[in-house]
C-alpha cells in the first residue's frame, strides 16, 4: 500500500499527464496535445493499486457469476400428442359400431331367440342338426338327447303343401324344432322360414303360422 505522501505524488502525476494529453498546458509548455492510441499507451505505465480492504476485492473489479446449468429433469412427462381429427372420428365409429343382439356361436332353442338368430345371421344356430344327421347317430324319433346331446332337429325342406305359406318363384322354406334342448319328443312348435327373409312360428304344428320376420308380397 501507498502512504497518504505517495499516493498525492502519483495522483498529481497523473493530473499532468492527462491534461498534458488533453492539451492543457500546467507548465507552460506549448506542447501538442497526444493522440488518443498515445494517451492509452501512457495510461497502461501507471499501475493502479486496487482498493482493497481487509482483503476484499475493490469494488472496481467485476463479479464473476457462475453461470448455472440446468439439465432437464429425465422424469419431467413429455407432451401427449393428441389425436387427429380422423383419428377421433375412427375411434367413435369402432366405439359406436353396433353390437349383434344374439350370438353367433351360441345355442339357443326358444322361439324369440331361434327367430332372432335367423334374422340376423341367415342361418341355424350351430346346435341344430338334420334329420339325416340324427339318423346317422342312430336316432329314430323323438328326442335327440339320447343321440346327440345339446342338439335339436332342424334344417330340414319344408314343403307347404297346405299352401298356409306364400309362395313365390325361387323361394324355399326350412323348418326347426323349438323347445326342445333335451327333451324326450319333439313337441308341436316349429320355426318355419324362407331362403328371403320370411320367419313364421307354429305352435299347432302346421295348422296356423304368426309371421314373426319379413314382409309378405
Amino acid at each position: 500500500m501507498l502512504s497518504s505522501c505517495e499516493e498525492g505524488i502519483e495522483l498529481c502525476d497523473i493530473i499532468e499527464e492527462i491534461e498534458y494529453l488533453v492539451g492543457f498546458d500546467t507548465i507552460g509548455d506549448d506542447t501538442q496535445p497526444t493522440d488518443s492510441k498515445e494517451f492509452d499507451e501512457i495510461l497502461d505505465d501507471f499501475d493502479f493499486e486496487d482498493d482493497e480492504q481487509d482483503g476484499q476485492p475493490s469494488d472496481n473489479n467485476e463479479d464473476v457469476k457462475e453461470e448455472e446449468v440446468t439439465e432437464d429433469d429425465p422424469t419431467e412427462q413429455q407432451p401427449t400428442e393428441e389425436p387427429s381429427e380422423n383419428e377421433t372420428v375412427e375411434n367413435e365409429q369402432i366405439e359406436e359400431a353396433p353390437q349383434p343382439a344374439i350370438d353367433e356361436y351360441g345355442t339357443f332353442t326358444s322361439k324369440d331367440d331361434v327367430a332372432l338368430y335367423i334374422h340376423t345371421y341367415g342361418k341355424l344356430p350351430q346346435n341344430f342338426i338334420t334329420k339325416n344327421e340324427a339318423r346317422s347317430l342312430g336316432w329314430q324319433g323323438g328326442g335327440l338327447e339320447d343321440y346327440a346331446p345339446g342338439k335339436c332337429i332342424g334344417g330340414d325342406y319344408f314343403g307347404n303343401f297346405e299352401g298356409l305359406l306364400p309362395e313365390k318363384k325361387g323361394r324355399e322354406y326350412t323348418e326347426c324344432d323349438i323347445d326342445t334342448l333335451g327333451k324326450d319328443s319333439r313337441g308341436p312348435k316349429r320355426i318355419v322360414f324362407s331362403n328371403d327373409g320370411l320367419i313364421y312360428y307354429t305352435d299347432d304344428h302346421y295348422e296356423s303360422f304368426t309371421l314373426l320376420y319379413g314382409k309378405e308380397e
